[in-house]
């Protein structure tokens, strides 16, 4: 059985949070802690709910780390999983409406099926002093995560 909210952790760290596309539930609730530089967050309201018209205030903040939150908006994608090393972890597949923020660590893809994927993440994009890649999980190692 797959979570409706599933979090990939390396001994030390969350790595990313993953939003199944059948998750549902009243109110808001973020699965991000509030230290995260990008929060993900999920809404469902009643028809006829206001929520007040405003503006976000300038508050300085420091990003040391890029998060990304990708919408699987068509498709099959596997996302492995590696520490902040380079050491490969595990695998786990992303289809249509899924949601997945990815915190920490390293991360790679492969697309399954023809996929079109949003991405969401802080700026201004810094070239190549933004990431540092290295070479991905060979195809015979790949162990996907067990869900509970």
């Amino acid at each position: 059985m797959i979570e409706m909210i599933e979090k990939i952790c390396s001994p030390d760290k969350q790595l990313a949070i993953i939003v199944r596309h059948d998750y549902r539930a009243n109110g808001i609730e973020f699965f991000t802690p509030s230290t995260y530089s990008q929060q993900l967050g999920y809404m469902k309201r009643p028809t006829g709910y206001v929520i007040p018209p405003h503006v976000h205030n300038p508050v300085k903040r420091e990003v040391e780390y890029t998060k990304e939150v990708l919408v699987i908006r068509r498709g099959v994608v596997r996302v492995d999983f590696y520490s902040e090393d380079q050491a490969y972890l595990c695998s786990t597949t992303l289809r249509a409406g899924d949601i997945i923020l990815l915190a920490y660590g390293g991360h790679g893809f492969e697309i399954l099926e023809e996929a079109e994927i949003v991405e969401v993440k802080q700026g201004p994009y810094a070239g190549d002093l933004d990431k540092t890649r290295f070479e991905p999980v060979a195809a015979d190692k790949i162990v996907f995560k067990e869900s509970t």
